[in-house]
This record gives structure tokens, C-alpha cells and sequence, in this order.
């Protein structure tokens, strides 16, 4: 299946401000964005693994601003949605997540993989997300990432907490373009699996960059907590020998980000 909206029909600057962790604002289609809400200061969250948070968000939730929209890639995990993030949704119209995260939560209308839902001009649809390797669902749960679509906009992917290339691929594939991607990197890893990660890692960011062709790369949720295995300037590296650089637009948490997409 392609799509077959007219995105990307002419040059468009998005701008995307990283608030820190998963964190991001942004503009898109005469909406205001937010991903995966976390803003509270450093700290511990007990659980089945143990979270710890090592640096505040660069930007205090009272500064945000109003949000329209939340796109909330699951509610289990603290990295995602700590205390502070979820006081925040109470001020939010439309979060959208996974259908289990609506089962818990009110107010989260849920997406099962592939719905698409409309808000205002923009198309949302629910994409696979994996957060590990193949069978780990039944110990971190489900998640979800999302692809926005507008009429003369670019199409921008925001993949949650995903591990999978093979799901990124798919996506891909069914898109046809991403003009977009906001990656959770990282190589999240809380020994549950091994050395089997629970987001991307610098080698597999780069097989998802290719996945994705010309995308550009918004690497995202590379610091900030103790279980993030591998920094930024590593991925900046893998990035480099893997000839796709040039793809790559690393945001500084607190700073505006324009990215500007060619048609």
C-alpha cells in the first residue's frame, strides 16, 4: 500500500525544539506536537527494572507552551512518561497511543497498528514499534510509533521506542516516502535481554537511516538516563562511516532545530 497524499510539494521547514530524552515540540500543520512527555528532574523509579534519571528537561513544562497534540508511544516506562508528563496530558486535547495504553489511562485514544485518524488537516496512523527483540512483548509491552501526513507537507515518522530495522523497512514500504524521522537511539538496555537493545543502536540507526532513503535523521532519547549504553558522538560516528552523515541533524536539547525538507 502507498501513499498517496501530496506530501513534500515544495521546500518546508519543520521546527522541533528537543526538550530531552523523547521529548520533542514541534509545528505541523497549524498544530502543536508533542512527543512521549517526560519532564521531571533527576531521580530513581522503582519497578520491575529500576530507572534512573539523570538530567532534567531542558525546557520546564510551565515553558512549553499550549500543546494540541500528544504522541505517546506507550505509558509503562517512566523514560517515557514520567510523573511530571503525565500531569501534563490532563492539559492536552487528543494523546494518542497504543490501545493498551488507552485501556489504562482516560483520555488516550487508542491506534492499533496501520489506523489512521484525522486532526484537522493532518493524517495520524499508528505504526509497529518493538521495544527489544523479537518476543519481548510480553515483559516491556506494547508500543507504538507514528507517521503525520498533511496535504503539501512533509511525511515525518516519529518511531517511539522501536528496535526493529525490519519494522522500519516495512513502514518504508508502505509509505513510499518519510521526509522525517524522529529516532529514539540510544541502544537503551536494562540487561533484561542480554546484549539485545530496547531501542536502536548506532549500527542498526544507520540500517534504519537506509531504510529510509533520503530521510533526515532526528536522533532523539540518547541521554538523560543511566540505562542509554551508547552517546551521540558514537552514533555521529557510525553515521559517518556508513556514508549517510549528511542525513543525520543531531537537535540540542533547549534549541530549535529547523529542518528543511527539499520536494
Amino acid at each position: 500500500m502507498t501513499n498517496t497524499i501530496d506530501t513534500a510539494a515544495a521546500a518546508t521547514t519543520i521546527e522541533l525544539l528537543h526538550i530531552g530524552g523523547p521529548t520533542v515540540r514541534f509545528g505541523y500543520g497549524d498544530l502543536v506536537w508533542l512527543t512521549d512527555p517526560t519532564f521531571d528532574e533527576p531521580g530513581e523509579y522503582p519497578g520491575g527494572v529500576t530507572l534512573y534519571k539523570l538530567s532534567g528537561p531542558a525546557v520546564p513544562a510551565a515553558e512549553i507552551g499550549p500543546v494540541d497534540v500528544v504522541l505517546l508511544s506507550h505509558d509503562q516506562h517512566a523514560d517515557n512518561l514520567d510523573r511530571s508528563g503525565r500531569e501534563f496530558l490532563a492539559d492536552v486535547e487528543t494523546v494518542l497511543s497504543t490501545p493498551d495504553a488507552a485501556g489504562r489511562m482516560e483520555g488516550i485514544r487508542g491506534l492499533a497498528t496501520w489506523e489512521s485518524v484525522r486532526i484537522g488537516a493532518v493524517t495520524v496512523t499508528g505504526v509497529p514499534a518493538l521495544h527489544g527483540p523479537e518476543g519481548c512483548e510480553p515483559f516491556t509491552g506494547v508500543v507504538t510509533g507514528f507517521v503525520l501526513q498533511a496535504e503539501g507537507l512533509p511525511t515525518v515518522y516519529v518511531s517511539g521506542d522501536n528496535a526493529s530495522v525490519e519494522y522500519v523497512r516495512r513502514i518504508a514500504e508502505r509509505f513510499g516516502r518519510i521526509d522525517i524521522a524522529i529516532l529514539n537511539v540510544g541502544a537503551a538496555n536494562t540487561d533484561r535481554f542480554g546484549d539485545h537493545d530496547l531501542t536502536l543502536n548506532g549500527r542498526t540507526a544507520v540500517q534504519a537511516s537506509a531504510a529510509l532513503g533520503d530521510a533526515v535523521i532526528v536522533p532523539v532519547h540518547a541521554e538523560g538516563w543511566a540505562h542509554f549504553s551508547e552517546h551521540l558522538d558514537y552514533l555521529t560516528y557510525r553515521f559517518t562511516v556508513g556514508g549517510r552523515a549528511d542525513r543525520l541533524r543531531i537537535p540540542t536539547p533547549g534549541a530549535a532545530l529547523a529542518v528543511t525538507v527539499a520536494p
